[in-house]
Parts: C-alpha cells; structure tokens; sequence
C-alpha cells in the first residue's frame, strides 16, 4: 500500500517537474523580449506570428489579428511616453511550466519588469507571462502572450 501512494504521487507530480523546454521553442520568446530590452522592435515583432492575440496592462489591455504584436509595440511606446517611462526591461526567471504537441507549444514564464519612471528606477516583481507558439516552416512564432502583473 505504502508503495502504491508513493508511485501516484511521483506519478501526480511528474507533470510540475517536466523537463527543460526545448531551445528551439524558447528561441522565439528569447527573441521577443532580447528585442524589447534593447529596444529594437523590428527584432521583437519577427517573433511574432502575423496572426497574433496579446494581453497587456495597458490600454486597450488586448490585440488581436494581424499585427497584433506591432499594434501593442505602438500602444506601449504611446502609454511610456504619457507615464514618463524610459528603459522598460524584462528579465525572464525559469519557466514554470511548458507543454509541447505537435506543432503547438505552451510556456510559463515567471518575470519582472523594470523602468525608470519620471527618472526614478522602479521595478514590478512576480509577474508571469504565459506564451502559445505555432512551429511554422520558418521555425516556431509565438501566436499568443499574455502578462499578468507582479507588484511593484
């Protein structure tokens, strides 16, 4: 018995000790947010599928369809300016958890964000952003992300 409820636990925590998530799916979101933190958008929106959905803090909190990613790129500079927010940064932590199928993949990825705003360094921790990526003939393209708000 005793042997049993240790192989359905192992076996019920197997799925939250998955294993790395593969270089070639994180390649993209690597791309993204290298491309944001040096401020080179072109770099960062060819991650992007065309054909994309993105949620955000910021207003209109969603995009979706073609140029999504360049749409919110937009929206973010235009609400940086009106905050007085210069040198946005990502850092990513360890992914927490990620799924692969097929031509599908799932990433999240705990993160913190931060600026200098008004000239004061303030920095956003515990945040996550979660991440759906397609693999299309160019290699994968993230088709979806999302940012849930830490604390700052």
């Amino acid at each position: 018995m005793r042997n049993t409820l240790i192989a359905l636990t192992l076996a019920f925590l197997a799925p939250a000790v998955s294993a790395q998530v593969p270089a070639d799916v994180m390649a993209p979101i690597r791309q993204f947010i290298d491309g944001f933190n040096k401020g080179d958008v072109p770099s960062a929106l060819a991650a992007c599928a065309d054909q994309a959905f993105v949620i955000d803090e910021i207003p209109p909190y969603e995009w979706t369809g073609a140029g999504a990613c360049a749409k919110w790129a937009s929206d973010y500079d235009a609400d940086a300016k009106k905050k007085g927010i210069t040198a946005g940064a990502v850092t990513m932590g360890t992914p927490r958890h990620h799924a692969v199928e097929g031509d599908r993949a799932y990433v999240v990825i705990p993160t913190s964000y931060e600026v200098t705003q008004k000239g004061k360094q303030v920095k956003q921790t515990g945040a996550v952003m979660a991440v759906t990526l397609r693999k299309e003939a160019a290699g994968w393209k993230i088709t979806a992300w999302s940012w849930s708000t830490g604390t700052m």
